[in-house]
């Protein structure tokens, strides 16, 4: 075939590690040993010796999340297949998981205080030169690992990673973290690492056609895969791209956290979740074909499989010129470094940002604001909000901060004073702490701690003293997960008897009464302000 095509824009690059779907803590090799263990291997066990549980489960509403196989309580064999493969494939990371509680146990048995430096010796052999023992102030013992080193050791084998292409024909996926994904005849399945330049190729081909049997050699597609292969590409052109051209700035919704701030010079990604089209939605929302060619920089808040999905990066990455993301902690396991994931998956151009520091370009500048609670009191610094400025023209992008020490915000405006538009998520019930890092957990946490600490945003009494803090004139609440395409990772579905919904009302009620437009953002929402008027300010909600 010599014809130009395109890549449909409904085909999926879905991310695969071991043939479970990829985020962010099964590519750090620390966190992905532990998840290895603690969450593949337990729900598969689980799943083998009672799949009839499962089926159940998973049409349980209230499990929705939970540790479930979706398979209908079938493919039990398959199961069985894909744990043995694990438990040999990742020998090392299972040792890793192993060693990592050996390590724990022994630092609790014997640093009481007294200098570590006779503990070198008794740390895990696969771990040593791999580890730094540490005190903090009241002479609690701990680790660091140095990260950057397990990236380059055999702890880190991109021989794991995978792509599975197909095409979605709706908004209905199930959970993707608890379901492995097994053999399907409508898809592809690429043994191939995330950073394979023909998944930017091929990516490049929803707007620029190409060739299909060029593509098949770059991916090296096999002939049992040509069939299924050549249904994802069409000669149908996609939509075009509407460029902004004009002398405002455009805001546009994307759906959950997902912001595009453009100028007709700039653009500004922040936590890019992107849907598909070319099927039939019940929803309106913007698609990747809303996105412009290049991205100078996409704005990533914290280190959550919501705010940072390599299903969207991965594709995106050919037209990000840079990527901005938190500072880690350098080197806890709790805390795995964005940048040396990124980068270790393709990304060339990844900067660090601390808080209240600058980026500073044409008459842009991006800030970097403190990012409090919402991660389960865990020492997790790879977490930060965005003030984003244009001209004089301000937005603040507080994700799920949640407002649990008000004065800190108000130290924040003191610096970068007020802002014209406020963007908060008020997902303020959230899961427990072990939903999202109890494989990480080396002993099991008591069920009413692990309860009370949750990963939760702000609700309304702390989202009312954010907008006391910053006076905005418009204040929208988003990042709250109820888009149907968010669903597949999310988990989340709201009535209007549920806690975040009845808060966010009241926030934004309490905003309307003191005239200050406010709306919670569903689908789509284009704004306009205009850079034309100097004496005010005008916003404009398409």
């Amino acid at each position: 075939m010599n014809t130009k095509v395109y890549l449909k824009p409904n085909v999926v690059i879905e991310p695969l590690f071991d043939n479970w779907y990829a985020w962010s803590h099964l590519i750090s090799p620390a966190t992905g040993a532990m998840n290895v263990v603690g969450r593949h291997l337990k729900i598969m066990s689980s799943y083998i010796q009672a799949p009839a549980a499962h089926a159940a489960a998973v049409k349980n509403p209230k499990m929705l999340g939970g540790p479930f196989i979706d398979y209908g309580g079938k493919r039990v064999d398959e199961i069985k297949n894909l744990k043995e493969e694990t438990l040999q494939k990742q020998k090392d990371l299972i040792a890793f998981n192993d060693a990592v509680k050996e390590l724990d146990a022994l630092l609790k048995s014997k640093a009481k205080g007294f200098s570590l430096e006779p503990l070198y010796d008794e740390v895990p052999e696969i771990l040593q030169g791999y580890v730094e023992l540490i005190y903090d102030l009241n002479n609690q013992p701990s680790f660091r690992f140095f990260e950057s080193l397990l990236y380059k050791s055999k702890f880190y084998n991109p021989d794991s990673q995978s792509i599975l292409l197909w095409i979605t024909e709706n908004d209905e996926r199930p959970f993707v973290l608890s379901t492995p994904r097994l053999p399907d005849s409508n898809q592809v399945h690429l043994d191939i690492p995330f950073d394979h330049k023909g998944l930017d190729k091929l990516s490049q081909m929803k707007r620029i056609p190409g060739s299909v049997s060029e593509i098949k050699e770059l991916l090296g597609i096999s002939k049992e895969q040509e069939e299924v292969f050549d249904t994802f590409f069409t000669t149908e052109p996609p939509m075009e791209y509407d460029q902004y051209t004009g002398d405002k700035v455009r805001m546009r919704y994307f759906g959950h956290a997902s912001i595009l701030v453009e100028t007709k010079d700039i653009s500004i990604m922040l936590d890019p979740v992107i849907s598909y089209y070319g099927y039939h939605q019940d929803v309106s929302r913007f698609s990747d074909m809303d996105l412009p060619e290049v991205i100078d920089y996409v704005l990533i808040t914290h280190n959550h499989q919501d705010h940072i999905l390599f299903e969207t990066l991965i594709p995106l990455r050919h037209k990000i010129k840079n990527i901005v993301v938190p500072r880690s902690s350098n080197g806890s396991l709790q805390d795995p470094s964005l940048k040396l994931m990124l980068q270790a998956i393709g990304f060339e151009n990844v900067i660090e940002i601390d808080e209240m520091e600058a980026i500073h370009f044409n008459d842009c500048t991006i800030t970097g604001v403190p990012f409090i609670g919402e991660h389960s009191d865990l020492n997790i610094q790879c977490k930060i909000c965005h003030h984003v400025a244009v001209g004089d023209f301000k937005m603040l992008f507080v994700a799920d901060s949640c407002n649990v020490a008000a004065k800190l915000y108000e130290h924040v405006q003191a610096e970068l004073g007020d802002v014209d538009v406020l963007f908060l998520g008020m997902e303020c019930d959230g899961a427990p702490l072990s939903w999202l890092y109890g494989p990480l957990l080396t002993e099991t946490i008591d069920r009413d701690k692990d309860f009370s600490r949750r990963l939760a945003g702000s609700n309304f009494e702390r989202g009312k003293a954010l907008v006391e803090a910053f006076s905005p004139k418009e204040v929208y609440v988003y990042a709250m997960g109820q888009e149907p395409w968010l669903e597949f990772i999310s988990s989340i579905k709201y009535t209007d008897e549920s806690n975040p919904i009845i808060q966010s009302d009241k926030l934004v009620q309490y905003c309307m009464d003191g005239n200050i437009i406010s709306e919670r953002l569903f689908g789509e929402k284009e704004i306009l302000y205009n850079k034309t008027e100097d004496s005010k300010k005008v916003l404009e909600s398409v």
